[in-house]
């Protein structure tokens, strides 16, 4: 199974407020933030991650150079500046056609075991994808998920309908059929990942909402000492 990291962003309201080091270098307690998440990918099986950057992160370029360079991690770097998260993904799709995969931004911040237990239930299920939702509402634009009694998702919506209690938490497991879904989105001109997952329903693939107790992004310098406090709880 293959795991891919959208790494694309600018990571612009870090930047004006204070944050010099691009966004995948974050440390969150002492560690970048796209080495956090390689290193889960890895400690959950990874035969390979696929990671986009942007051309103007060349700090972020060259951390990565080194870590292929100095670690027996199956590493693949694609660089190139995207107008949006979906077409990052688009960028990654042609390493993650031929088997399922785990995709997430690298501002993504999750307790390691409920990932583990994500994904090994997604190794045994028969869903076209199982995707990571949260009742932990701290984002400015939620993306919120429409599911019946058994946790299928029936539809993504910008705002909570009656009876909603999860949004999207931003870390989707997929087989290679959303690879055809994602290319009719590219030459649609369709953009952003959530228009992505409401064609995924509109084309007929059965997803299933996968609760986690809490998921973070990292969007802004306050929410750096958020998601460590976070990964420092104990439960």
């Amino acid at each position: 199974m293959k795991f891919a990291i959208i790494a694309a962003g600018e990571g612009t309201r870090l930047s004006q407020e204070g944050v010099r080091l691009p966004k995948p270098l974050v440390q969150l307690n002492g560690r970048a933030m796209i080495d956090r998440l390689i290193h889960i990918f890895m400690q959950n099986g990874a035969e390979e991650v696929v990671v986009v950057i942007n051309n103007e992160s060349p700090l972020t370029k060259a951390h990565l150079t080194e870590l292929e360079k100095h670690s027996d991690i199956p590493l693949r770097v694609v660089v190139k500046t995207t107008p949006s998260s979906m077409h990052s993904f688009h960028e990654l799709s042609r390493y993650l056609k031929e088997d399922r995969f785990c995709l997430t931004t690298v501002d993504t911040v999750f307790r390691e075991d409920e990932f583990s237990r994500f994904i090994e239930a997604f190794k045994v299920s028969d869903k076209d994808g199982l995707m990571a939702v949260t009742d932990y509402v701290d984002d400015e634009k939620p993306l919120y998920i429409g599911t019946d009694t058994d946790l299928n998702i029936t539809g993504f919506y910008d705002m909570p309908m009656p009876g909603m209690k999860y949004i999207s938490g931003g870390i989707y497991c997929l087989t290679p059929q959303a690879i055809g879904t994602l290319e009719h989105c590219i030459c649609s001109g369709m953009s952003r990942m959530r228009n992505f997952q409401r064609q995924l329903v509109s084309d007929g693939l059965r997803l299933e909402a996968y609760p986690f107790s809490k998921i973070l992004d990292v969007d802004h310098a306050a929410d750096i000492p958020k998601a460590e406090a976070f990964l420092n709880e104990v439960h």
